[in-house]
C-alpha cells in the first residue's frame, strides 16, 4: 500500500490543530482509501500549549508523529525536518491554519499518478483578505527576484505542494542553513504542474508573518537564489568612478580657464553625502552575502530537536 506523508510546520497552533486534524481525516476516509497516511507535527517552539495538543492526538491515533524543537527554528528548518523523518512515498508539506485546502489533495495525487508529474505545487490566484500594501510588495518581489534569479519564482506559490519520494530525496540532500524552500523545489528541478485556488483565510489564531519578517524572507530569497545584487553594486561603482574622474577634469579646466576654485562647496558636499550613501549601500549588500556565509561555513545544525513520539 502507497503512503502519504503529511508534514505541518507548528508555531502556536492549539487552536488550529484540532480543526486540522479532524478536515485531514475527513479528506482521506473520502477520497484516499487504499492510501496509508502519516501526520508529522513539527512544532516549532511554540509557547503555547501546542505540543500538548499534538501529544493528545498521538495517543489516539498512532498515524499522529511529532517533531518538537529545542526552541523556534523557523518554518524553513521545520518543513526541513519533517522532510527528513517522512517515510511515505508522497509527501505534501502543509500549514495547520488551513489556508492549504485538503479537498484539493486528491487531484493533486492523481495528477502525479496518472499525468506523470513529480511534483504539484499550489498557488494563489487573489490575495483576497490581505492588507493591499502587503500584496503590493508580495508582487513586486516575485517581478524583483524572476529578472534576477536563473530559476523561476511563481507568484503566489505556496510551500503546499506533493511531491515523490525522489523529488523529496534530492531537497534533503540540500543542507544548506540559509534556506528558501520556494527557491529550492524550483532549483531541484522535475516535472511540475501548478494548481490555481482562491485565498482562504485562517481557521484560528492569527498570522506569525509580520512585514519585518517578510522582507526579511525576501532578502533571504535574492541572496540564496541570486547574485545579481552584487554586480549592480559593481556597476555603480564603476559608473561613480568615471563620473567622478569627469568631474576632477572639469573642475581642473575650470579653474584654469576661469579660477574661483571655492565655488560650488555646497553641491560639492552634496556629492559626497550621496556618494558615501551609495558606498553604504553596496557594503550592505557584500555584508548580506558575507553573513550568509559566514553562517554557512560555522556548519551549525538547521534545527534541535527536543523529543519526538519515540522518544517518549
Amino acid at each position: 500500500m502507497e503512503k502519504i506523508s503529511v508534514v505541518i510546520s507548528c508555531y502556536n497552533e492549539e487552536k488550529s490543530i484540532p480543526l486540522f486534524y479532524k478536515e485531514m481525516e475527513r479528506v482521506r476516509k473520502k477520497d484516499f482509501k487504499d492510501i496509508e497516511f502519516e501526520y508529522i507535527f513539527v512544532n516549532d517552539g511554540s509557547e503555547d500549549t501546542t505540543i500538548d495538543v499534538i501529544k493528545e492526538l498521538n495517543k489516539k491515533d498512532k498515524k499522529v508523529r511529532y517533531i518538537s524543537f529545542s526552541r523556534n527554528f523557523g518554518k524553513e528548518a521545520a518543513m526541513y525536518a519533517g522532510l527528513e523523518a517522512s517515510e511515505g512515498d508522497y509527501v505534501t508539506l502543509m500549514d495547520a491554519d488551513l489556508q492549504d485546502p485538503p479537498s484539493i489533495l486528491r487531484k493533486m495525487y492523481d495528477a502525479i499518478k496518472e499525468e506523470n508529474y513529480d511534483v504539484v505545487g499550489t498557488r494563489r490566484v487573489t490575495r483576497k483578505g490581505e492588507p493591499k500594501i502587503r500584496s503590493f510588495f508580495a508582487r513586486m518581489f516575485y517581478k524583483i527576484i524572476n529578472k534576477m534569479s536563473e530559476i523561476e519564482m511563481v507568484d503566489g506559490a505556496r510551500d503546499y505542494r506533493l511531491m515523490t519520494r525522489q523529488v523529496v530525496d534530492s531537497i534533503i540532500s540540500m543542507k544548506e542553513y540559509n534556506r528558501y524552500s520556494k527557491g529550492i523545489v524550483s532549483f531541484v528541478g522535475y516535472k511540475t504542474k501548478w494548481i490555481e485556488y482562491e485565498n482562504i483565510k485562517r481557521v484560528a489564531g492569527e498570522t506569525k508573518w509580520s512585514f519585518w519578517k517578510l522582507f526579511k524572507y525576501a532578502l533571504e530569497g535574492i541572496t540564496a537564489f541570486s547574485t545579481i545584487p552584487l554586480i549592480i553594486s559593481s556597476i555603480i561603482g564603476l559608473i561613480f568612478c568615471l563620473v567622478s574622474f569627469i568631474i576632477i577634469v572639469f573642475i581642473i579646466v575650470k579653474t584654469l580657464i576661469f579660477g574661483d576654485p571655492t565655488s560650488g562647496w555646497p553641491s560639492l558636499a552634496c556629492i559626497i553625502f550621496f556618494i558615501g550613501g551609495i558606498q553604504l549601500f553596496s557594503l550592505g549588500i557584500i555584508g548580506q552575502y558575507l553573513s550568509k556565509t559566514y553562517l554557512e561555513v560555522k556548519r551549525r545544525p538547521i534545527y534541535i530537536v527536543k523529543e519526538t513520539e519515540k522518544s517518549k
